[in-house]
């Protein structure tokens, strides 16, 4: 065990490395796989808690916005109905596919106008009328 605290001391507790080390030897079992290509792992609980351990390997750079919503209320002990097992599905039709928080990366949204999207908004309609304080008369 002496062993295990000094990999994860060189490793640091969240290098993905240290992931898969403590997926392969804890026992865990996979659950599924979602439509963007995690795996999903559940392991059982560790001693005085109560619940099974659950943690996801991202497919790619981990980016926690990559899981879509029904596994993150399974990762978050929502529910236990693992989303991909014949359960009928939490998608409606209606709804878009989930995706990846694009913020900082070059297909974040930049509404017109922006420095980013060439600089230039739309003229004024002239529908607005800039509001002036009444003047105050001074005492005579």
């Amino acid at each position: 065990m002496k062993l295990f605290g000094f990999i994860f001391r060189i490793l640091g507790a969240q290098s993905p490395i240290h992931i898969w080390f403590v997926t392969l030897f804890s026992g865990a079992k996979r659950v599924g796989t979602d439509s963007l290509g995690n795996k999903y792992y559940e392991a059982k609980a560790r001693k005085h808690y109560n619940h099974s351990r659950r943690w996801v390997i991202y497919n790619g750079a981990p980016e926690p916005s990559a899981v879509p919503p029904e596994w993150h209320g399974w990762l978050h002990y929502q529910t236990d109905v693992v989303p991909n097992l014949g359960v009928s599905s939490y998608r409606r039709n209606w709804q878009k596919a989930p995706q990846a928080n694009k913020t900082g990366t070059k297909e974040a949204y930049h509404p017109p106008g922006h420095l980013l999207s060439g600089g230039q908004r739309d003229k004024a309609t002239g529908d607005y009328e800039a509001w002036t304080p009444p003047v105050k008369k001074t005492g005579t």
